[in-house]
């Protein structure tokens, strides 16, 4: 048998992001690849402002250790991020140009001027370049809706100027082969967590303790929203349902932060609930396992929300699920009544008549908590790598043969 091909890989992400240094650890450890990791900006691994959660953020837990990195300088005037000229890494130039990589994977997006740098340096050096979307349709978070109709042509243009692609999910596979992207050219990765990290780290939870603290008693049941209150998340949805559900002796907890917390906590007020509605702020890395091993059911009602980590966490953590309808990154891991349920968006009558069920039949969801476990063995690190290296032969193997047709 031939050896298998080990591929020198440059990857390009716009900064630190505490889902992907776990992926790079394994990336790292694979005997097919050598990477190197070049970041845009340290924001994550170091304090800064997050917007959405409005408020500065560091990550309390090891995100730079265990593979090999380098911090590009960025020259940009305004350096930061969201903004086009907020990453301007020239440094990525010569990287690039001098490296002899087998690929460069882009994770930094296209509305980054180092997005450009990158793909024009590996154009010029005649290195493959892959990179892709967590996206499944063409919606838009927030802005003017006009932007809808040209969307689809940019997004294809700049697709298209990549030798493999790859989205994080089935449906986001779909949204590529919308921008008409053939399907041999797209990969799926999915977005995971460190399912050992959350394991370990779910299994040295004291839910009662966890539970006394926030005022809940032991036996009580608890819903759980995480993640930003922002509007797009649709935080107030699950707060009626929850009121209209009105089970005896549940609880629901908010662990987050955003613009919307004042006007829950009004709007709980309003409700009569406020007593069993709980407000915990935003919770680190190392506080979120006892945050979800405390809860019995995890529910995110998103309008916008593509591939919501969160998902994988308390999955790992032995939560079932209730997600939204326009969730779709996630629908691989709901297996109707056995690992969760799936909910029309902005229903808020249907996710009570969910609550209600669900919270009446601790038994049955602790058994649906079970199998969302096992579920999260199809959505680790190691799968994540495996479908990684898989897009690289796909992608590499093309190229090769374009160039061997071009060239008789």
């Amino acid at each position: 048998m031939m050896p298998e091909r080990r591929y020198r890989v440059l990857l390009v992400p716009s900064h630190v992001v505490q889902y992907s240094s776990p992926v790079y650890r394994e990336m790292a450890k694979h005997p097919q690849l050598d990477i190197h990791v070049a970041y845009c900006s340290l924001q994550g691994a170091e304090s800064g402002e997050d917007a959405d959660f409005g408020r500065e953020v560091k990550w309390d837990v090891p995100l730079l250790n265990g593979y090999e990195w380098t911090a590009v300088p960025n020259w940009a005037i305004r350096p930061g991020l969201g903004r086009f000229f907020g990453l301007v890494n020239l440094g990525l130039w010569r990287m690039v140009r001098k490296g002899r990589y087998d690929a460069i994977v882009l994770y930094t997006g296209y509305r980054y001027a180092s997005f450009w740098i990158t793909l024009a340096a590996a154009k010029l050096a005649r290195t493959p370049v892959i990179f892709g979307t967590d996206a499944t349709s063409i919606q838009i978070r927030s802005g003017a809706r006009w932007k809808l109709w040209f969307k689809p042509f940019i997004l294809s243009r700049v697709f298209h100027l990549a030798d493999g692609t790859f989205a994080c999910s089935l449906a986001g596979k779909e949204f590529l082969k919308s921008l008409g992207l053939p399907s041999e050219r797209i990969g799926v990765i999915p977005l995971v967590a460190d399912n050992e990290w959350w394991a370990a780290r779910a299994a040295e939870v004291n839910r009662a303790a966890m539970r006394a603290s926030w005022g809940v008693p032991e036996d009580g049941s608890v819903v759980l929203f995480c993640g930003k209150l922002q509007p797009w998340k649709r935080p107030q949805d699950l707060l009626q349902a929850f009121a209209r559900a009105d089970v005896a002796g549940s609880h629901l907890v908010f662990a987050g932060d955003g613009p919307l917390a004042p006007a829950l906590e009004s709007q709980a007020t309003e409700l009569g609930v406020r007593d069993r509605v709980h407000f915990l702020g935003l919770q680190n890395q190392t506080q979120l396992p006892a945050v979800y091993r405390s809860a019995d059911l995890f529910v995110l009602p998103s309008e916008y929300d593509a591939c919501p980590v969160a998902v994988c966490e308390s999955m790992l953590c032995g939560l079932a699920v209730v997600l939204s309808d326009e969730i779709r990154g996630r629908r691989e891991q709901i297996d109707e009544g056995e690992t969760g349920y799936i909910f029309r968006c902005g229903d808020v009558e249907a996710l009570a008549t969910f609550l209600r069920g669900a919270l009446a039949d601790p038994d049955r969801l602790a058994a649906m908590g079970a199998a969302a476990r096992r579920k999260m063995d199809f959505f680790s690190p190691r799968t994540h790598v495996r479908d990684f290296v898989q897009l690289l032969d796909d992608t590499l193997g093309s190229v090769s043969a374009n160039e061997t047709d071009k060239n008789r």
